[in-house]
């Protein structure tokens, strides 16, 4: 019987990208992510839902609400795990250039969508720039994929219509830039309007209104669009938004209008 190979670090780094960008109830054996990562590495989907699962077992958020995930094999990831809650930019950005690099292209051509206008920068401006944008990139799958894929408010689920919405701007703190817990998915609309104070979210996950949107009552725009999403809440996410995070947003940014 031939010995089981034992996982690279260049391994677990890219079953912890999946992870990032997986809901936990999708981590089964017949998803194509999980069996596209399986192929780029040899190994079989099974054993890739077997690391998923490891994550899941050291992960705060599972942890408090009870489940447990794989403990057989956690010794394995938590390196990794503290890893990247140590410098989550570096580690993210650097799973994904070794993702590209499995993939036998460079970052900059797997995405060149977003990165189209850096050709004429040089050195560290255009090294800054790639990694804040593939980081965004990544950011934007993770809270996508909490949602489902679907607007917070309305359900629309077409992603091209969609955004991750940070809550604590990504200028304001960086420890937390790449936490989904501190993201929500809205539509255009919706993520220009929390973005700028023109809607909360509380503590119950519930939508209001500030003083400036309110004195648009009566036009045709926001009886279509605010009126009737004042005080609904917005759609349960397998990671939902952190207290203090929501608490930032109304103190400084909402409160800041009202």
């Amino acid at each position: 019987m031939a010995p089981k190979k034992l996982w690279t670090r260049e391994e677990l780094i890219l079953a912890f990208n999946l992870y990032l960008k997986i809901a936990f109830g999708k981590t089964h054996s017949s998803n194509p992510r999980i069996i596209e990562l399986a192929n780029l590495i040899n190994r079989t989907p099974a054993s890739i839902v077997m690391r998923l699962g490891n994550f899941a077992s050291i992960d705060p958020f599972h942890i408090n609400r009870g489940i447990t995930g794989l403990k057989n094999g956690m010794n394995q990831v938590q390196p990794i795990w503290n890893e990247f809650f140590n410098n989550q930019e570096e580690l993210v950005f650097l799973s994904e250039q070794i993702l590209a690099k499995k993939e036998n292209v460079t970052i900059e051509k797997k995405f060149e969508e977003i990165l189209f206008d850096v050709k004429d920068l040089k050195g560290e401006d255009i090294s800054r720039v790639v990694k804040t944008r593939v980081n965004q990139s990544v950011f934007r799958q993770m809270v996508l994929s909490n949602y489902d894929n679907k607007c917070a408010i309305t359900g629309i689920d077409v992603p091209e219509l969609l955004l991750a919405s940070h809550i604590i701007p990504w200028s304001k703190n960086e420890e937390h830039r790449l936490n989904p817990e501190n993201g929500i998915c809205f539509s255009a609309l919706y993520d220009k309007a929390f973005d700028k104070g023109l809607i909360g979210i509380d503590l119950n996950h519930e939508i209001i209104l500030s003083d400036r949107i309110k004195k648009k009552k009566g036009t045709e725009f926001f009886d279509r669009y605010f009126s009737k999403i004042e005080n609904q809440k917005i759609i349960s996410a397998h990671i939902t938004p952190r207290k203090e995070f929501l608490e930032y947003h109304l103190d400084i940014i909402f409160n800041s209008l009202v």
